[in-house]
């Protein structure tokens, strides 16, 4: 089975929306996976329900749309727009903090679930899960999520151990 089979037959229908999502996503101007995806396409992957996504800020009233003319469920919250399709377990988490838009200047295609995608650069992928480890507003399971993502790229990036938090680094010299 391809990776693509194995994440449809666990979620129900999760790779045929994020081919669905990409397909929207292309006929704008830019965009980019940011989060446990986009880690994964830099280190050995391990399993997330969560798509993050980064697209420019202007197109995401007619990125909502057109998501909802597929059929997907959309909500609003402060801090991102999220999209699901009835009946599977992939959530959609488009970012709306600010600070992420630089990162669609740099990005590299990986293959995600079957699809050939933009995903942010590594140093951005690190950026973010910083930014995200170190925000205290999320739930410690989410935090602790982040926090292992840094530590899987710095035990395969040693060159990246210098722009890691210290606690970070830390955890990864005493082992």
């Amino acid at each position: 089975m391809t990776e693509s089979e194995i994440f449809e037959a666990v979620t129900g229908s999760g790779s045929t929306d994020f081919a669905t999502v990409v397909r929207i996503l292309d006929q704008h101007s830019g965009w980019c996976l940011i989060g446990g995806l986009a880690v994964n396409c830099y280190v050995e992957p391990v399993y997330t329900l969560d798509a993050d996504i980064v697209v420019v800020a202007s197109d995401l009233p007619e990125i909502k749309n057109e998501l909802e003319r597929a059929d997907f469920s959309v909500e609003e919250f402060p801090h991102s727009l999220n999209a699901t399709m009835a009946g599977s377990d992939l959530r959609i988490q488009f970012s709306t903090e600010r600070r992420y838009q630089d990162f669609l200047n740099d990005t590299t295609v990986h293959e995600v679930l079957g699809q050939k995608v933009p995903v942010a650069s590594l140093a951005n992928v690190v950026r973010g899960k910083t930014w995200a480890w170190g925000d205290d507003s999320r739930r410690l399971s989410k935090r602790k999520k982040d926090e292992l993502d840094l530590i899987r790229i710095a035990e395969k990036y040693p060159e990246l151990r210098d722009v890691m938090p210290q606690t970070i680094s830390q955890q990864i010299d005493q082992n």
